[in-house]
């Protein structure tokens, strides 16, 4: 398919050059579909491919647009349609294989369709736009108009498919829903109906219906209020009130991904879960087939296996495919499904589908392979399409050859292709990320730059076999430009790195690197221009100008100049970098950035500026004085560009023409002599950002554009017509002289090329490189710059060079240094050896031997820097906890009133903490005052009225006052605790919400006052602590003078307060609280040191000599008086003549050791005496501690009991205010829900407003076209009556045999073709009626003929009536078609009625509901909750699991309990009493009885005995023994014989001992010989058995009958019996039954029944 496009000139004459495409290759989308039996279509780029699957031929449409949107192919009716790619686009619908486009829709969509489909039969076709809209359109494509639309169809649509067997049912799936769509019909209306099918969760749960809260008013109200749906309690209105679902309730749903129709109008649905699903339409149930999560095994389904369903033939068995690659046969029967693996991808399958005759099943892979598979042949699956989905990178022709081109994707693919016909010849994968191609004019070589910065030779000598011969590696980015020049001596390549390589191209000199020159900055492009006269080649680069600029456009224009004399060598320095002397270069600068710049003849350059979407054309001046120096280049002529850019340019081998290709998608050729005429092809998609490059063949003939992501190469060719035939030739003869010219060089270098061995990857860094030399330096201890490493680009392989010949050049110095280092290391090992052994405070820092001065810095200054990195984290981190701790602190304690606290006791483990308390706010404080004054003024009011109404006596009044006071009707103690409120509301008059929200506030003021007046009695108890602790202390001070006087060392209880009762402790931090080492700066350390002398000397200055003290100290202790206290210290010093023996002393010496022993003893007795008074006065004041510390805790326990009781009388105010606020937030949810069935009624409305006019007009139009129908039929039925007439002038038996041929209808008989499809019993389309009369009149065609004419009849009368006849025929068809129409008016008339009936329901419904729910609120305002204070003893309903259930409970009146307990309490004693009486009374009768039982057994005792004296019986022993007299004699004469008896009878026996055992040896032998015989019987036996068996089993065969009727027979009987046992088991046990009732009965008349009665 060629599309020619002609041009028209300014002047009006039309242009005699066309562009027409030659062949496209690729593929952009993997949807892969049928147009017939055997031609399957895909898009790519900007066309339809047509690809046959017999003879691989393709046909190429393209779209009419600037891009290809969505695509859909019908291959029951060979059509196809698609959409364009712009603002408002179209669609266009066209015929296989005429390629005619028979319709062009325009429809609302303002951006793009997202999805086609064709119905299976009639001329339908439904579209979805995208954003923003999302309407579904469903249009007739043969009128050109659509049937209907509905706006927010769904985003993201992933198919969309009409049912085969209805066309006016269709299905859309989306990532989240599937969404049916009915299509209803009113004569030429037509209206979208969607229905929502519910998607299971993940572990195949369907949901459940949601739950209906509408209700009547029922006057009862559960515990906790009216029942409500969740929406209601979250508060929600309008449209999210519809959808909302609390997130613990949202289930993960299964996504679906792909559907199939079933011939019943099912839907097998496949989720990328791994789920299968059935869906009835009708009744929208979901059936789970198949779980993966219940199922393991490997064949089974799986995650992503149902990404493509398709139906086979006979309707039980299903295919599958998904991103495992494999297909799969799916057998289902009912609910099972059986999962058969057919076929195995080494890659994921995208889209499966049948052809129309469902023998050939298509799959299409992620990577652009598409396969053929045969149901009836499973094992035979060919592959129809091998184009590897991937973005092109560039194309060119394979020079010298012009038959072939190459072309190279971004994976790396490398192919070659016909330019022919665009056969694919070979393909080679480099394994690379490729980003740039060139071919080489002298040799079949092509050359491929990658993104890691290698370039590559391929060998395409052998063109079904290409190689790689060759790899070098340039840059450390990717290679973005790549340029041959014509004479094919050089290849130039260029980069973001600024650096442009020169290579020799010719494959003989193994495509040895030249050299590189450095551009300005990052290369945007490269061109060149080779002169053939001069074989000089002028190269042009342009950059940006900046090396880090990352935006491929630039200003900056260079030229320089490769020469022949390259190719010899030694132009370049060690470094590889060639002398702008010998390039000639010079350097250009434009006013605006271009992205594409080209070098033309007579020093002319193009470029595209993106800015001002021109092509400009500028001279290059030659006289440059400077090589230096830039020089301005201005625009000599500007050409309109393209719309969208940027754009590539690119100057034909001849020079003549110049072509651009921009990101719209558009290709032209401009002539360079004027840049006027024009030749413009679109060529690529717009939508998928256009082109990359563009490449022309060595004729000028024939251009090759690939896309950057449409994957789309094309093959433009040029038409030349016979007054442009002298361009064309000028163009190939230029190609022929080049060839010429080459000639010689393309036979060396291609006979070079064939000798290259193939290219493999480089091995490891042998030993000897640099690497292993860079090793043994880092050994020696020297650090270097490091080596190039294996993979090292060339320049930094030629810097190793260049460092490698240093190195040979200084070796001997190299030699010396590292001796001298060595020397060095040795010396300092051993000072840091010797500094080891030296004490601590000598010894140096390992940082102090280094003698890399820089180095030491670097390292203090690393390790300063850590310090202050870690110095300010830690300051950051300590700010946190500082800013927390206020934060902290200013909300819990400084913000509070009264400070928490609490209060311990001394002896017991009891604790009491008081309420923190926060200062009430401003505001807070006058919402409470403003509900007081409300109050006094309701109060005032109510007892005015009061006043006025009162008619009751006073006592009743003050019942009643008591009874308002009572704890038990307030509901709390906390009028007993400090809470006493006269401004609270009675509980019984909380009606309205601002009472409740009043009372809440009142609520809480007495809570405040309960706990303000606890923290009065908790403070005034805390300083009694306080009291009771500093007179302790006072004791405790006397007890330790005492203990110090007694000498006692005992410890002493000191009561301390602790942390909970002093929390302001927390505030300040001790320094025995620091359990680390203080770390103290040198200026707090130099400020310690002072503040430590100074105190040291005002110690010394206080202590200076004072003779007095001293002296008074001496003699008297430091004391003038003595005190009682130093009794007890008292010493009498002995006499000094107690020192001399007894003996010796004088009568003076004995008087006066008299009076010492009487001193002493006196001393003796008054210190004894000053003792037990210590002693006493210590035991009273420890007694006298214990009391007062007891008393506290008394206290204490008291105080905690009034906490205790504070505590419950808060609840109770709290329970008030949390039934409260859940009050007023189920009236405010109750007025949320009435609001929402408020909005949901208004909405309702509406629509039933809508739907009535609807249903008026409808009416309307059904009475008008009913009418129309009695019309038809009225004519018909006059053409009938007045054939007569019309005929009069024919004879009248004539017009009887006329009046039948005129009743008669000829048969027609339906075209059957063979139709293999599971939905060939399908509806008819719209259509069938046309086609239906169309092949009936066809068949009248045969009755009129003239051999039918009957006799009698002329031909003018023949004529005639064939026609009145054919009238008829069309008036009985016409009759019959709006009879159809009707029917379906009136079905569609019914539905609407049936919907307005709907509506009027759900309105009834929504307003009972209403009605419901305002019923509720009153009810619910009035059925108030009150709290009642109830002893134990007075609530009589047994609890529950936690709460009681008074549901059905009665609050009654005390009195009226205590009444009935009396009046029961009466009756129980007086029924006491008489059961006493009877008990009396019967137990005399018990023991009267007892006593007569007793003697009457008694009396059989005796008899019993009596009669066993008179028969006891005498043996004949006892008579002996009573007639004998010497019975002893007698027995031992007895006992004598019996020994000799016992004698021979164990002779006798030992005899027959004997005798036994020879029988038993006889009888083994015997037995033995038994045995033998018994194993021959029994061989025997088994024989007898088989053939016993076989007689057995023939005669069972024979007399099976008899068998079963007897045995009939038998179980009749037995069931019979049964039945007879079982009535006659059951009558006995009834009579049992009644009996033991009787007895019970009896038996509980004469027992009185004892009830007991709890007191």
């Amino acid at each position: 398919m060629t599309l020619e496009i002609i041009l028209i000139r300014p002047e009006g004459t039309s242009k005699c050059v066309c562009l027409s495409f030659r062949w496209v290759q690729g593929i952009t989308s993997q949807h892969v579909g049928f147009v017939d039996r055997k031609t399957v279509c895909y898009p790519c780029g900007n066309y339809i491919i047509f690809l046959d699957l017999e003879s691989k031929s393709r046909r190429v449409l393209p779209c009419p647009g600037r891009g290809l949107g969505a695509f859909v192919g019908n291959g029951n009716s060979s059509m196809v349609a698609f959409s364009e790619h712009r603002l408002n686009p179209s669609i266009f619908v066209y015929t296989y294989p005429a390629l005619v486009m028979r319709n062009e829709l325009k429809g609302v969509a303002q951006l793009d369709y997202t999805a086609l489909a064709f119905s299976y039969s009639g001329p339908y076709l439904a579209s979805c736009s995208s954003i923003p809209e999302h309407t579904l359109t469903v249009w007739n494509w043969e009128d050109g108009i659509p049937l209907c639309s509905h706006p927010g169809a769904g985003a993201e649509i992933s198919r969309l498919e009409f049912n085969p067997m209805n066309w006016r049912q269709l299905c859309i799936v989306t990532e989240r829903k599937l969404t049916l769509w009915n299509i209803e019909r009113s004569d030429r209306l037509h209206i979208m109906m969607p229905v929502d099918i519910p998607l299971p969760a993940m572990d195949g749960a369907v949901p459940e219906a949601k739950r209906n809260f509408s209700c009547g008013p029922s006057g009862k109200l559960s515990y906790f209020g009216p029942q409500m749906p969740v929406s209601a309690l979250e508060r929600l209105i309008g449209e999210r009130a519809k959808t909302f679902v609390v997130q613990e309730k949202m289930l993960a749903q299964v996504h679906p991904t792909s559907f199939c129709w079933t011939p019943t109008s099912d839907l097998y649905v496949g989720c990328a879960e791994g789920h299968l699903l059935l869906v009835n339409p009708e009744t929208q149930n979901v059936t789970v087939l198949f779980n993966p999560h219940q199922k393991r095994d490997e064949a089974e389904l799986q995650e992503g296996s149902l990404n493509s369903l398709a139906l086979h033939k006979d309707a039980h068995r299903m295919f599958a495919a998904g991103n495992d690659g494999a297909l799969r046969c799916l057998h289902i029967k009912g609910k099972q499904v059986e999962v058969t693996q057919c076929w195995k991808a080494e890659e994921p399958l995208t889209h499966i589908g049948f052809s129309p005759d469902y023998e050939a099943l298509i799959l299409s892979t992620c990577n652009g392979r598409v396969y053929s598979y045969s149901p009836s042949q499973p094992q035979e699956v060919s592959r129809v399409l091998d184009v590897c989905v991937g973005d092109f990178v560039a194309a060119a022709p394979l020079r010298p050859s012009s038959h072939l081109c190459v072309s190279v994707r971004a994976s790396g693919e490398l192919q070659v292709w016909s330019v022919k016909d665009g056969a694919c010849i070979s393909s080679l994968c480099l394994q690379v990320q490729a980003t740039s191609l060139a071919c080489c004019p002298t040799a079949e070589c092509v050359s491929v730059g990658t993104a890691s910065g290698h370039i590559y030779f391929i060998d395409l000598t052998q063109k079904e076999l290409p190689r790689t011969v060759h790899r070098v590696h340039l840059y450390r980015v990717p290679v973005e430009h790549l340029q041959y020049d014509q004479g094919g001596s050089f290849l130039i390549s260029g980069a973001s790195d600024s650096h442009v390589f020169v290579l020799d191209a010719r494959p003989s000199k193994m495509f040895e690197v030249i050299g590189y020159t450095e551009a300005a900055g990052s290369v945007v492009d490269l061109s060149s221009l080779y002169n053939k006269d001069s074989k000089q080649v002028n190269v042009l680069v342009l950059s940006a100008g900046n090396k880090e600029n990352c935006v491929k456009e630039g200003s900056c224009l260079e030229i320089f100049m490769l020469q022949a004399q390259l190719l010899k060598g030694g132009c370049a320095d060690r470094r590889g970098c060639i002398r702008d002397e010998i390039l000639q270069k010079r350097h250009y600068a434009a006013a605006l950035p271009f992205s594409s710049a080209v070098l033309g003849p007579n020093n002319r350059a193009f470029g595209y500026c993106i800015r001002t979407r021109t092509i400009q054309k500028f001279l290059l001046d030659e006289g440059i004085s400077d090589t230096k120096d830039v020089v301005q280049v201005t625009p000599e002529r500007e050409t309109e560009g393209h719309a969208l850019g940027p754009a590539s340019l690119l100057l034909s081998p001849h020079q003549l023409w110049l072509a651009s290709l921009g990101k719209d998608g558009s290709l032209r050729v401009f002539e360079t002599s004027c840049m006027e005429k024009v030749l413009q092809l679109q060529s690529h998609s717009s939508r998928l950002s256009g082109p990359v490059a563009l490449a022309f063949s060595l004729d000028s003939q024939t251009l090759l554009t690939t896309g950057l992501r449409d994957g789309a190469l094309v093959c433009v060719q040029f038409r030349f017509k016979t007054a442009e035939m002298t361009k064309a030739s000028i163009a190939r003869d230029y190609g022929q002289s080049v060839e010429g010219l080459l000639g010689t060089s393309v036979l060396t270098e291609t006979a070079a090329l064939r000798e290259l061995p193939e290219w493999a990857a480089p091995s490891q860094t042998p030993p000897g490189s640099a690497l292993w030399e860079q090793q043994e330096e880092e050994q020696v201890g020297v650090v270097l710059p490091p080596a190039t490493p294996a993979n090292g680009t060339w320049l930094e392989q030629r810097l190793e060079e260049a460092v490698n010949e240093e190195k040979k050049q200084f070796a001997e110095e190299r030699q010396t240094m590292r001796n001298d280092i060595k020397q060095l290391r040795k010396t300092i090992q051993d000072m840091m050896n010797e500094n080891n052994t030296l004490p601590e405070n000598e010894k140096l820092q390992l940082w102090e031997f280094n003698l890399d001065i820089e180095e030491h810095k670097r390292l203090e200054a690393e390790a300063e820097q850590g310090v202050a990195r870690v110095r300010n984290e830690m300051e950051m981190q300590i700010l946190a906890y500082c800013y927390e701790r206020d934060v902290i602190k200013r909300e819990c304690w400084d913000s509070m009133k009264v400070k928490g606290r609490a209060i311990k006791a001394f002896h017991l483990e009891d604790e009491v903490k008081n309420y923190p308390m926060k200062e009430r706010t401003q505001r807070e404080m006058e919402e409470l005052e403003r509900v007081k004054t409300l109050r006094r003024i309701e109060q005032a009011d109510l007892s005015i009225l009061g006043d006025e109404s009162k008619t009751a006596p006073q006592k009743d009044e003050d019942e009643g006052g008591e009874e308002a006071e009572s704890p038990a009707l307030m509901g709390s103690l906390s009028a007993q605790y400090g809470g006493l409120s006269p401004h609270l509301y009675n509980q019984f008059e909380l009606h309205t919400r601002e009472q409740k929200i009043n009372q809440i506030i009142l609520l809480q003021d007495v809570i405040h006052n309960v706990k303000m007046a606890f923290n009065e009695e908790f403070d005034a108890v805390y300083k009694q602590k306080e009291e009771e602790m500093n007179r302790v202390k006072e004791k405790n001070r006397r007890i330790v003078e005492i203990m110090g006087d007694l000498g006692l060392k005992e410890k002493l209880w000191e009561p301390t307060l602790s942390d909970s009762e002093r929390p302001e402790r927390a505030f300040t931090v001790d320094d025995s609280e620091i359990k680390v080492e203080k770390c103290l700066t040198p200026e707090q350390m130099l400020k310690a040191e002072e503040l430590a002398k100074t105190e040291e000397q005002r110690r010394l200055a206080a202590k200076g000599e004072n003779a007095r003290e001293k002296a008074l100290d001496d003699m008297m202790g430091g004391v003038l008086e003595l005190k009682k206290e130093d009794i007890l210290k008292m010493e009498i010093p002995q006499p000094e003549f107690m020192s001399k023996p007894e003996v010796q002393w004088t009568e003076e010496e004995k008087k006066g050791f008299k009076e010492y022993e009487k001193i002493v003893k006196e001393l003796k007795e008054e210190q004894e005496k000053y003792r037990k008074a210590l002693e006493a006065e210590l035991k009273k004041l420890q007694t006298s501690i214990k009391d007062a510390t007891q008393a506290f805790d008394e206290t204490l326990t008291r105080l905690f009991e009034r906490k205790v009781k504070s505590e419950m009388a808060i609840c109770q105010e709290e329970l008030k205010i949390a039934n409260l606020v859940y009050s007023t937030d189920m009236e405010e949810k109750l007025v949320i829900r009435e609001k929402q069935l408020n909005h949901k009624l208004e909405q309702t409305r509406k629509i039933k407003q809508d739907i009535a006019e609807d249903l008026k007009k409808h009416k309307e139009d059904v009475d008008a076209f009913r009418e129309t129908y009695d019309n038809a039929v009225a004519e018909d039925k006059l053409r009938d009556r007045g054939f007569r007439k019309d005929f009069f002038d024919v004879p009248g038996h004539v017009v009887e045999h006329l009046y039948k041929l005129f009743k008669r209808r000829p048969r027609v008989q339906k075209m059957r073709t063979e139709n293999s499809s599971p939905f060939k019993d399908r509806a008819g389309s719209a259509t069938a009626p046309d086609e239906g009369l169309s092949q009936l009149m066809r068949a009248m065609e045969e009755l009129d003929v003239p051999e039918n004419i009957p006799q009698g009849v002329d031909l003018a009368v023949w004529e005639r009536f064939c026609l009145a006849r054919r009238a008829k025929v069309e008036s009985e068809h016409q009759v019959q078609q709006k009879a159809l129409t009707l029917a379906e008016m009136q079905a569609f008339l019914q539905r609407r009625t049936e919907e307005d009936d709907s509506a009027r329901k759900e309105i009834q419904n929504l307003t009972d509901e209403l009605n419901g729910v305002r019923e509720d609120k009153m009810t619910f305002q009035k059925d108030l909750m009150v709290h009642f204070l109830m002893k134990q003893g007075q609530v009589e309903v047994e609890t529950g699991n936690f709460i009681p259930d008074y549901s059905s409970s009665v609050l009654i009146d005390r009195s009226v309990v205590e009444d009935l307990n009396r009046t029961i309490k009466t009756l129980g004693e007086q029924k006491i009493a008489s059961m006493v009486e009877t008990k009396d009374f019967r137990k005399g009768i018990i023991q009267q009885q007892w006593e007569h039982k007793r003697m009457q057994m008694r009396i059989d005792d005796l008899n019993n005995k009596a009669r066993d004296i008179q028969m006891m019986r005498v043996s004949r022993e006892m008579q002996a023994y009573l007639s004998e007299t010497d019975y002893d004699n007698n027995l031992s004469k007895q006992i004598s014989t019996m020994e000799k008896t016992l004698s021979m009878q164990e002779k006798i026996h030992k005899k027959k001992v004997n005798k036994a055992k020879k029988s038993v040896q006889q009888l083994i032998r015997q037995t033995a010989q038994k045995a033998q015989d018994s194993a021959t019987l029994d061989q025997q036996l088994q024989d007898m058995m088989i053939s016993v068996a076989e007689k057995r089993h023939i005669c069972d065969a024979i007399a099976v009958e008899q068998n079963q009727e007897s045995s009939a027979e038998e179980r009749y009987k037995d069931i019979l019996q049964r039945k007879r046992l079982v009535d006659l088991a059951k009558a006995q046990a009834q009579e049992v039954a009644i009996l033991r009732a009787e007895v019970e009965r009896m038996r509980m008349k004469t027992f009185p029944a004892l009830v007991q009665f709890e007191h």
